[in-house]
């Protein structure tokens, strides 16, 4: 069988540089594409937070020329591999565009975005690399489809488009005026005219329009985001897509999430001796600051503090659960404030850190007998998966993926996003983390045995890249 080239285009790739899980999943999908048989390759802005010396960045191409808001700027190439494997990855070096602390700047990000997407395309040829499919995930990237049908037009026909959706409220919108920095206006194609009727430019728009094939990162998702309720206001765009979006579960870094030789932990465990999640169980608590006692029901939620996350659900009542409550993460200020303010009533049973700390999070994954996770919405979630593989049961609310990964032999699940429905289900686990030990271990069992492996996921993309390239040949 033919090798299948893909080139993906990202704004973010663990370990390089991550805000979220977005990049959890472009640093880890790369690879096992590669493993596969497919010759995969990633692009990314050159931000001011990658460590070109960690990471052995090196310098391909110098001064390249890109064409954008009426002049030119000179760019530079850099390489490396992924640290398995040998999959490349690309460096797109412009300080006018990708300087600064933040990745996602509150100002600026559309220039920002559009100047990469344009970039992107203009340095594909000094890299000698012939794509049959370029991969472009979520908003930020969500012009490369459009761009090739048009500023592209010629150079890139036959080239297919997927364009991955992983969180569909995050949209990046900016006024059509800027169309004109590559060249373009609202005349130029129909999905730039409809686009542009509510007064600006959307790119997660123009990503689902333009692209051959739009994904998100799980079954469920999928269907959620064509209804008025998890849409966005973007439903009635998807849904002119649906026979062209297909859900695929997103996978874990094995090696990275592994209780058996992980760094971070205390003591070290797999599932045929579980009983050792007590020591770093032990080492949470007096992290926390709270009363250490093994036999005391301990929940935690790793987090980002916001709104999706359903965070306004934990108050007081917390602290009348027979057990103990972590929450480590950071967010909006509001709900910061509240959880600490919570943490000083109640210093026995709810302990708040409001940081983000990787280390200290697989402890609170391999510390923790319940994992809360009660999204209003969920694209796929990495943090449940997470927990099932250090052995920590977790409650989740009904959406997204995390209705495609819990279930009732492996955590505890809700429907309604109301305050009785998320207590009556961690009230439950906590009747059976109790009550019916066996039954508990049962639960620990079937998480530790689930495959969250990057294997499958893989093999669907694979699936899919070789469907839309069968149409190619077909239509051809």
């Amino acid at each position: 069988m033919e090798k299948i080239n893909i080139l993906m285009v990202a704004a973010e790739a663990a370990p390089y540089v991550k805000v979220g899980g977005l990049g959890d999943v472009v640093g880890s999908l790369p690879p096992a594409l590669r493993k596969l048989g497919l010759d995969v390759r990633l692009i990314l802005p050159l931000y001011d937070a990658i460590d070109r010396k960690k990471f052995a960045l090196r310098k391909i191409f110098s001064n390249l020329a890109i064409a954008y808001a009426a002049q030119t700027y000179r760019v530079n190439l850099y390489a490396t591999f992924f640290p398995a494997g040998r999959t490349p990855v690309y460096f797109l070096d412009a300080p006018e565009f990708f300087s600064g602390p933040e990745i996602y700047p509150r100002q600026g990000q559309s220039d920002r975005f559009l100047f990469f997407s344009a970039a992107v395309l203009s340095v594909l040829p000094s890299i000698n690399f012939s794509p049959d499919i370029i991969h472009c995930h979520d908003a930020q990237t969500g012009l490369v489809p459009v761009l090739m049908k048009t500023i592209g037009a010629g150079r890139f026909e036959g080239v297919k488009t997927v364009f991955t959706i992983h969180n569909f409220t995050y949209q990046k919108k900016t006024s059509p005026a800027v169309l004109k920095k590559i060249n373009l206006d609202i005349q130029t194609c129909h999905s730039l005219a409809l686009d542009a009727r509510d007064g600006d430019i959307n790119f997660m728009v123009q990503g689902i329009l333009n692209a051959d094939q739009v994904t998100t990162v799980s079954p469920t998702y999928a269907r959620e985001i064509t209804t008025s309720f998890y849409g966005a206001g973007l439903e009635k765009i998807i849904r002119r897509r649906r026979a062209d979006l297909t859900g695929i579960i997103n996978g874990l870094d094995l090696d990275f999430f592994n209780p058996a030789r992980d760094p971070f932990l205390v003591r070290r465990y797999s599932a045929r001796c579980l009983s050792a999640k007590k020591e770093n169980k032990l080492a949470v608590q007096k992290a926390f600051g709270l009363p250490v006692d093994e036999k005391i029901a301990l929940s935690a939620l790793v987090s980002r503090l916001v709104w999706q996350k359903g965070i306004d659900l934990l108050d007081e009542k917390c602290a009348r659960l027979p057990g103990q409550l972590i929450i480590l993460g950071r967010g909006e200020q509001d709900q910061e404030k509240r959880l600490k303010a919570l943490t000083r009533r109640f210093p026995k049973q709810i302990s708040v850190q409001i940081k983000y700390d990787e280390k200290l999070a697989h402890l609170v994954y391999a510390g923790a007998d319940i994992f809360l996770m009660p999204s209003r919405f969920e694209p796929c979630g990495l943090g449940q998966m997470i927990a099932m593989r250090y052995g920590a049961v977790p409650v989740v609310r009904a959406t997204g993926g995390l209705k495609d990964t819990v279930s009732r032999q492996t955590g505890f699940v809700f429907q309604d996003m109301t305050q009785p429905a998320f207590f009556g289900a961690w009230q439950k686990a906590l009747d059976i983390f109790y009550q019916q030990p066996r039954q508990w271990r049962r639960r620990q069992s079937a998480g530790f045995r689930k495959d969250f492996s990057w294997t499958k996921p893989a093999r669907s993309y694979a699936f899919l890249y070789r469907h839309l390239l069968d149409r190619r040949t077909k239509k051809n």
